[in-house]
């Protein structure tokens, strides 16, 4: 058989999905790109996008790794990691979904992506900071995608949750999200600045994952950063404007012994240095991240 005929017996070798993974790892690596939207490294967001493209099931990894997808396949995850590259967008934007506290969310570049430590509280029922059966109402302030007043329903199911934001279109998203986790009868979905729309209604838990990044740190931020709008983002020049409001207001909104919890992030030590008369607990995660606070009712007043 001459060298010719051998060679065009020949199948070329399709990539696994194990394959395609290391392939947009390498490729994101050499492209400097940045993570931390739901991931927080190469590999992570480039089998995010392969697992979306391929429609496998994350639950099945292990035996998904092995398959070898068809040329179609092939050419959609190759299509996302280029987009993933060239635009910079979050993986998440690419995916037009996200997961936060065990749920899947619908997200679109009108809300931030979800990625807060809010997520293991969720899950442990903000113990041992409040007896999870006497909570009734909550409130969530700078709602986004609706993630953490949605988490709070499934995982409240005895709770009335009001999801309070600035902005229409990212309460277009979250509208989309509490229908489709079927919590509409019990979150209330609410236009407004932190406590204007709520009248005099007082809570057992007020949650937030406000506006915290500072003007100098906003300039600094990857591109990644800048398919996230800038109203969730960017709260003055020391990243504290909304903070304040919350801290003004939040006494006159809790019911006794309730509780407010508050995400500031790396604002963390400027929140200390605004407020040093105020007690604040600072919570540890298992899971990782940081910068949330915790204050009783009692602690905010005067």
């Amino acid at each position: 058989m001459s060298l010719t005929a051998r060679d065009s017996t020949l199948q070329p070798r399709t990539p696994t999905v194990a394959e395609l993974i290391g392939e947009g790892a390498l490729a994101f690596g050499r492209a400097g790109l940045a993570f931390g939207h739901g991931t927080d490294n190469a590999t992570d967001e480039a089998a995010a996008l392969v697992f979306h493209a391929l429609g496998l099931d994350h639950a099945e990894a292990e035996s998904a790794y092995a398959l070898r997808p068809d040329a179609g396949g092939i050419e959609r995850v190759r299509a996302l990691f280029a987009e993933r590259i060239r635009r910079r967008v979050p993986a998440a934007y690419l995916m037009g979904r996200m997961w936060f506290a065990g749920l899947e969310f619908e997200v679109d570049e009108r809300v931030i992506v979800p990625r807060s430590p809010f997520a293991e509280l969720i899950a442990d029922g903000f113990e041992p900071w409040i007896d999870p059966g006497q909570v009734e109402r909550i409130l969530d302030i700078g709602t986004g995608s609706g993630c953490i007043a949605i988490a709070c329903a499934v995982a409240f199911p005895q709770a009335q949750v009001d999801a309070v934001d600035l902005s229409a279109d990212a309460l277009e998203v979250a509208s989309r999200n509490v229908a489709k986790h079927g919590v509409g009868d019990r979150v209330r979905l609410l236009q407004g600045d932190v406590f204007d729309p709520v009248g005099d209604a007082r809570y057992d838990l007020i949650v937030a994952n406000p506006p915290y990044v500072s003007d100098a740190e906003m300039a600094a931020l990857p591109p990644e950063y800048g398919h996230e709008p800038d109203l969730a983002l960017r709260a003055g020049a020391d990243g504290l404007d909304v903070v304040r409001r919350i801290l003004a207001g939040a006494a006159r909104h809790l019911n006794p012994q309730g509780v407010l919890i508050v995400e500031v992030g790396d604002s963390d030590v400027r929140v200390e240095e605004a407020f040093p008369r105020l007690p604040f607990v600072w919570l540890e995660f298992e899971h990782g991240g940081g910068g949330v606070f915790l204050l009783r009712r009692e602690d905010l007043v005067d």
